[in-house]
């Protein structure tokens, strides 16, 4: 069995309770804590004494200390002690670390498991009416690289994407290509099919602004009379509560709402929601243009995914799964845990749960995105028996998601409980945030490209390119672009906001995926120098940076572990900095391939290629390549 950290741990407990026995001899002794040692302190593990003074009769210090003696006389596991107050340090003996690292050292270790579950990541679930940007990046990269870790952690995983293909925000990209798109098309334009359509939706937008722009400011003096009479009341409400509000936020808000009104009954807004009708009864026109429209944009992403790296099991579309939702609304009304209002609408009241009151389906009978979210689910559960459905969506959609989740609970679903929102925050750029109706993004595509010409540009300053032909080249610009944006953006806690810096992620010696690759090129050009380093090692003594590195990298386990609980790639990130900068410290600490001692020269080299072997699948979990030369 391979012997790990945390084996070793389970051994040092049993040696601790054995010791602690024959000191105090009582067998209803407290359960042993041991932890490991901050890193302020010297030692690899802490026990804490203070359960054990009541047996002693002893201080805490004096308790550490006959406790520390007694273990100490067992020198092949442990050998030396310290005491900070009620805290036992205690130092593994370095042979130890030698044995764990000479009994594996050309694997990487297997993680034990003993909860194996079915679990499906959704991640990427992009709209048909824009490419992918930026942001996109972030959710495609956690996606991808938390279905790597829990298939790590020897879960059953099934990566997931939902498209979400209809609905009016689609819509408003197909008006504004019916109506000033003159038969405009990617073969004729050269422009990629999902940027052609974001286009558009650009354009629908800047032509709506246009319409009421006038309208909105005569609207908010009072001067607007709207056409529908549930609008003519709210109208109302709104204008008397704008006379009364004294805050700007407030002003902002209610101005914000009159303004959403106006564009509401714009004669565009009236023929984009009527196409959305057309739509969901069949309409042969409509439907046409939709798949004329999904089918660019289809082609576009497929080339986004690839140029990323990132790949699907199981595709679902919204278009296929809103009527399942509408067949929950009616099994809900049912039951009553829906109701419908006056006007048609129907709802479910979660103000019991800390929540409000939640639309599920217009008053003209449309769905909206919780009614085919609700209709995925169950599809997702009948596909695959699930045990846990994982969504990997921005934090903007925390409410959406509580909804969601206590619906499916409401409507008994047996699978709800298993249903986790991994949530995660925007990313900014040194600009400012971005809007896509207002064509302020940062598109993918152009992205990729743009860290790709700088990672040429940064090789080439640094003279790293000798003795390379063109298609190695590419290949290496290409890997340390993908290398250096996705460690830049999934380093990051996911729950946190990032600043996404294209300059600071490319930097060769800062905590960047560069300088991991270059660490990783480092080990590979020296191990093709050297030859017959492969014979078993043993009987050596270790120089302090050794036995940190080995430290660190008998820990693989325990973070990936942990990483699959939290479902966070920034602990992988982690884990792998601290890999290549210990090793690192012993690349320049001491001597390798000059190293005279042979059986020194060959543990050093064994060291180096598990050093390798860590990197290469740490970062294989964050969906990074490594280069063998740089």
């Amino acid at each position: 069995m391979y012997l790990c950290t945390m084996n070793l741990e389970v051994q040092l407990k049993e040696h601790i309770i054995s010791s602690i026995n024959n000191l105090f001899g009582n067998e209803s002794l407290p359960s042993i804590q041991i932890e490991k040692t901050k890193p302020v302190f010297e030692g690899d593990f802490t026990l804490v004494v203070f359960p054990l003074v009541r047996f002693s009769k002893k201080s805490p210090e004096e308790t550490a200390k006959l406790v520390g003696e007694q273990l100490i006389k067992n020198k092949e596991l442990i050998q030396e002690y310290n005491v900070i107050k009620g805290f036992l340090n205690l130092v593994i003996n370095p042979q130890i670390w030698l044995h764990l690292h000479t009994e594996n050292w050309d694997s990487v270790p297997a993680v034990s498991h003993s909860d194996v579950s079915k679990i499906m990541v959704e991640y990427s679930s992009p709209n048909t009416n824009k490419p992918l940007h930026l942001g996109h990046i972030r959710n495609n990269l956690l996606g991808y690289s938390i279905s790597q870790i829990l298939k790590s952690n020897g879960h059953d995983v099934i990566m997931a994407n939902l498209i979400n293909d209809r609905g009016i925000h689609i819509c408003k990209s197909m008006l504004a290509w019916q109506r000033f798109g003159n038969n405009e098309t990617p073969e004729n334009s050269k422009i990629k099919g999902d940027h052609l359509v974001g286009k558009y939706y650009v354009v629908f937008e800047n032509e709506l602004q246009k319409a009421t722009d006038q309208v909105v400011a005569e609207a908010k003096k009072g001067n607007w009379v709207p056409k529908n009479s549930s609008t003519k009341e709210r109208y109302t409400q709104t204008l008397e509560a704008l006379e009364k509000a004294k805050e700007q936020k407030q002003i902002n808000k209610l101005e914000g709402q009159i303004k959403e009104m106006v564009r509401n009954e714009s004669e565009l807004m009236i023929g984009c929601q009527q196409m959305l009708r057309d739509w969901e009864s069949g309409d042969p026109e409509v439907l046409a243009l939709w798949e004329k429209m999904n089918g660019w944009v289809y082609e576009g992403f497929d080339n986004t995914y690839k140029s990323l790296g990132v790949s699907f099991d199981r595709y679902y579309y919204e278009s296929n799964t809103y009527k399942l939702g509408k067949d929950l609304v009616q099994e809900g009304l049912v039951s009553g845990v829906f109701f419908q209002k006056e006007d048609g609408s129907v709802w479910i009241d979660l103000s019991a749960d800390g929540l409000d009151e939640k639309l599920v389906q217009r008053s003209d009978g449309t769905s909206v995105y919780i009614t085919q979210d609700m209709g995925t689910a169950d599809l997702k559960y009948e596909d695959f028996k699930l045990d846990r459905s994982v969504y990997v969506v921005g934090n903007e959609q925390d409410y959406h998601f509580k909804v969601l989740f206590s619906i499916m609970k409401k409507l008994n679903r047996s699978y709800a409980n298993g249903m986790y929102h991994a949530s995660y925050g925007m990313v900014d750029l040194p600009s400012g945030k971005m809007k896509s109706r207002e064509g302020t993004v940062v598109d993918a595509d152009d992205l990729i490209q743009d860290m790709i010409q700088t990672a040429q540009q940064k090789t080439e300053e640094l003279g790293k390119t000798e003795g390379m032909d063109q298609t190695e080249l590419d290949n290496l610009y290409y890997r340390l672009a993908l290398a250096a944006l996705k460690f830049f953006i999934l380093k990051v806690d996911p729950k946190k906001r990032m600043l996404f810096n294209p300059e600071e992620s490319i930097d060769f010696h800062g905590d960047t995926g560069p300088f991991v690759m270059y660490t990783y090129a480092r080990i590979q050009s020296m191990l093709s120098k050297a030859d017959n380093w492969e014979q078993p090692v043993d009987n050596i003594s270790l120089h302090p940076s050794e036995v940190s590195n080995i430290k660190i990298l008998n820990s693989y386990e325990e973070v990936i572990l942990q990483a699959g609980k939290e479902y966070s790639p920034a602990l992988i990130c982690q884990f792998v900095l601290d890999v290549a900068k210990s090793y690192n410290r012993v690349y320049n600490e001491v001597d390798i391939l000059r190293e005279s001692n042979t059986a020194l020269r060959n543990f050093r080299l064994q060291l180096a290629h598990k050093n390798a072997l860590i990197l290469r699948s740490s970062l294989a979990l964050l969906g990074i390549e490594t280069v063998n030369k740089m």
